[in-house]
């Protein structure tokens, strides 16, 4: 049975997602996830979620998907000490090397390969399978034979985006942000912090979207105010063909957007999975597509309000 998986970017909206019919919920570590503090969570904020879940025969997932420093480590594994001692036993990481110490702590531990990990074909599932993990997310760019081959050769679960942001490069690699604002910062734990830096544990601030001019090799115009492709995408329609392929995990991303346009989200996918499975033959999506017409037009608002406020923070506007 395929898995519908909500993200919870507070305890609000991890309630709505729940209460909307996903199977599984994933929130952010604080100072670990690639997002603002506001959308993570402490933890005693994250043992009431997973006690939520829990409550209602669901799962929690905590991410701790930056990449950080040696001397983080230490840290890493406090944290997820604390965590499991209160009962937490699902985690997605992107570190390898944090995969790795985590299972060798916690051999029961349940640990899911971050998208951050950009994960496009089977070498790079079978390199984080034998780090630990026992599910992937799929590169948002990977084509269907991928996946097919991923399920079949790899023997990892997958975990596919329906809802995300098409990065302009690749989830994880981009550094664009680093170079418009950077700063470091060490908290009081010892953990390090890099805004500006989503893989240090800073966030993006969607500067790709800006307007850009091209230059040639002299430094002359080429063109003013190019667009870089960086688009929000909603795979609804892809829906029945991922049920159909065995993908584990249909996975709906929006930490930063609000808890009520979340839950919408959530309680479309669960009906349009609900159908799907009940009568596959009998399945069609025009009765769906006017539901997914106005969610898409209230994520690109909230999402275009969102962007202008992050690249004018970039910009250090006041």
């Amino acid at each position: 049975m395929v898995e519908l998986l909500a993200s919870g970017g507070t305890l609000e909206m991890a309630r709505a997602a729940f209460d909307n019919g996903a199977d599984a919920v994933y929130v952010g570590a604080k100072g670990w996830s690639r997002r603002r503090a506001l959308y993570e969570m402490d933890d005693d904020q994250v043992v009431e979620a997973a006690r939520l879940a829990r409550s209602r025969g669901k799962i929690l997932r905590v991410a701790f998907n930056t990449l950080p420093a040696s001397s983080e480590a230490p840290l890493f594994l406090s944290r997820t000490e604390a965590l499991w001692r209160a009962g937490i036993r699902d985690f997605i990481l992107t570190d390898p090397g944090l995969m790795k110490a985590l299972k060798k702590r916690h051999p029961d531990a349940v640990v899911h390969a971050s998208v951050g990990c950009t994960i496009g074909n089977v070498q790079d599932a079978l390199f984080y399978k034998e780090a630990g993990a026992s599910q992937v997310v799929a590169e948002c760019r990977m084509d269907r034979e991928t996946m097919r081959k991923i399920k079949r050769e790899a023997g990892v679960g997958l975990e596919v985006l329906v809802h995300a942001t098409m990065c302009w490069t690749l989830l994880g690699r981009c550094t664009m942000s680093s170079y418009a604002r950077f700063a470091r910062q060490v908290d009081d734990t010892g953990k390090d912090h890099f805004p500006g830096s989503p893989n240090r544990g800073g966030l993006c601030y969607r500067i790709c979207l800006t307007d850009w001019d091209r230059v040639d090799g002299r430094g002359n115009l080429e063109a003013a105010g190019v667009k870089m492709p960086n688009p929000a995408f909603f795979r609804a329609e892809d829906v029945p063909e991922l049920i159909d392929l065995g993908v584990d995990t249909i996975k709906i991303q929006g930490r930063e957007y609000s808890t009520a346009l979340v839950g919408e989200m959530v309680r479309f996918y669960r009906d349009l999975i609900d159908a799907c499975l009940r009568d596959r033959a009998g399945f069609r999506m025009e009765p769906f597509r006017e539901r997914m017409a106005a969610i898409v037009a209230g994520r690109d608002t909230e999402r275009r309000e969102k962007t202008a406020g992050l690249i004018g923070e970039a910009r250090g506007d006041a």
